[in-house]
């Protein structure tokens, strides 16, 4: 039996899962303006994807790196999400 595949599925399904908060959080402290760290972050974890030779590390990797593109868009709705009032804004931000 192989069980990489199934391996590689509940790694990046977790993955996705802890995206989820994060993009929350860092909405609330930092705006959706926090994007850049995102974009930097997955262009290195997509470069270090392809550098790795183990298939699951660089399969988690490339994971990890669209992982952290998503959430740039992501981050975008959930300032439309705060705006709608779906979750809390920061008290200590202005909001335009």
């Amino acid at each position: 039996m192989n069980f990489l595949g199934l391996i590689i599925s509940v790694a990046v399904f977790l993955l996705i899962g802890v995206f989820h908060p994060i993009v929350i959080k860092c909405e609330y402290y930092f705006s959706e303006k926090v994007w850049p760290v995102f974009l930097v972050a997955g262009i290195v974890s997509v470069i270090c994807s392809l550098l790795v030779q183990n298939t699951i590390g660089s399969s988690l990797l490339g994971a990890l790196g669209c992982s952290f593109f998503w959430s740039i868009g992501e981050l975008k709705e959930q300032r439309k999400r705060v705006e709608r009032g779906w979750f809390p804004k920061n008290p200590k931000r202005k909001y335009e």
